[in-house]
């Protein structure tokens, strides 16, 4: 059994650069960049107003304007702006020449002889200067961003309509056990739902590569030696749950050496998750994730998503915040790191009730994943907690 920092050093040492390919901005949602993107204008490209309001000189400030024309975002102005005069101007229209700065409209009045007046001291200019953002030439954007909505209007501001992402990994998901019926039926007894292939693959889909049911395989060598070898002629990565124990009908490890994968590990000291196995044939990767589903969830998270978005480039290293405990919490044994779900309120952490591996409607009140590191038995209240959301 080694450690899960030694565990997560050793799959992300096998991270390997995966191709790219072109798509349309808005296909690239959720998509690993894999260029960097430079801004081919100024942001803002022009001088505009920040206000609904009127454009004049400093020098004029306390006197009546004329007011020479009305300018809506998108016109060019077409008169300076001199002694003694104004524009009315709209948020984001070009600054007339001439002006340099913009009085809010709330703050003026129009009188009988359709002079504008202020009617409150100006302290502010209420521009945005051309290229105060970004310069033509800057990036916007860096090679290894993982692509998110806020992402997608730097791509369309930057002119970057079919950006260079990572392709997206093929990852086949497997289910292996005797016990297990689809969702759509009603269990017998001792038989339950499969529900790690679905949690499974919805994780893959959110971590941003393409999940490939491969359905349940049976607790006999060459069921799952089958599903195993039809699963990594047509992915990339697979993942399989249940079967890496001890148990007499456990074969995935060896089913794993049977096709010639090296076993790199098969077993961490984490809880959940201790039964986790990863190797590698070739260019391919298998992860043996536990039976139980906050086990897999939970080893998917913190082990296998960290690899995927790395195989597809990304370069952002999972978040983790530092938060205060809201009550103390104590655990029996300490001979493995553990992964306690919480939530959070008023900026404290409180573990949610938590029955074990098997108690997935626990993390539906989850927001976050604190650790325990090994020979530790308590957090107290007060004590800062790292804190990965989810």
């Amino acid at each position: 059994m080694i450690s899960f920092e030694e565990a997560y050093r050793i799959v992300m040492n096998h991270v390997a650069v995966f191709p790219s390919e072109r798509v349309n901005m808005l296909d690239s949602l959720g998509r690993i960049l894999a260029e960097d993107i430079f801004s081919d204008i100024d942001m803002p490209p022009f001088n505009k107003s920040a206000v609904d309001g009127f454009a004049c000189r400093k020098a004029d400030l306390g006197h009546d304007l004329e007011v020479i024309e009305t300018l809506p975002a998108g016109k060019t102005p077409e008169f300076t702006v001199s002694k003694g005069k104004c524009s009315l101007i709209m948020t984001g229209a070009m600054l007339p020449e001439g002006s340099d700065r913009v009085i809010m409209v709330e703050d003026t009045q129009i009188l009988d002889n359709g002079m504008m007046r202020s009617t409150k001291k100006q302290e502010s200019r209420n521009i945005c200067y051309q290229g105060e953002d970004i310069k033509a030439g800057d990036i916007v954007l860096s090679t290894g961003t993982l692509i998110k909505p806020q992402h997608i209007a730097v791509l369309a501001a930057a002119g970057a309509v079919n950006p260079k992402v990572s392709k997206q990994l093929h990852v086949g998901i497997l289910s292996t056990g005797d016990e297990l019926v689809e969702p759509d039926h009603l269990p017998s007894p001792s038989k339950i739902r499969n529900t790690n292939a679905y949690q499974l693959i919805a994780q893959v889909s959110t971590a941003g590569a393409l999940p490939q049911y491969g359905g349940i395989a049976a607790d006999t060598e060459i069921s799952l030696s089958a599903m195993l070898s039809d699963s990594l002629d047509q992915n990339d990565i697979v993942l399989l749950s249940g079967g890496v124990s001890m148990g007499d009908f456990d074969y995935v490890p060896k089913a794993m050496e049977n096709m010639e994968i090296k076993i790199l590990f098969k077993s961490v000291a984490i809880q959940p998750g201790r039964p986790t196995v990863f190797g590698k044939r070739g260019n391919q990767f298998i992860f043996g994730l536990p039976g139980n589903p906050v086990s897999s969830f939970v080893l998917f998270e913190v082990l296998v998503k960290p690899f995927l978005l790395k195989m597809m480039g990304c370069r952002e290293e999972p978040e983790i915040f530092h938060l205060p405990l809201g009550i103390t919490f104590r655990r029996k044994k300490s001979t493995r790191k553990s992964l306690i779900p919480v939530r959070i309120e008023n900026g404290l952490v409180f573990p949610v009730e938590y029955h074990g591996s098997a108690h997935i409607t626990a993390y539906t009140q989850a927001q976050g994943i604190i650790t325990i590191d090994i020979g530790k038995t308590e957090l107290v209240k007060g004590e800062i907690a790292d804190v990965r959301f989810l």
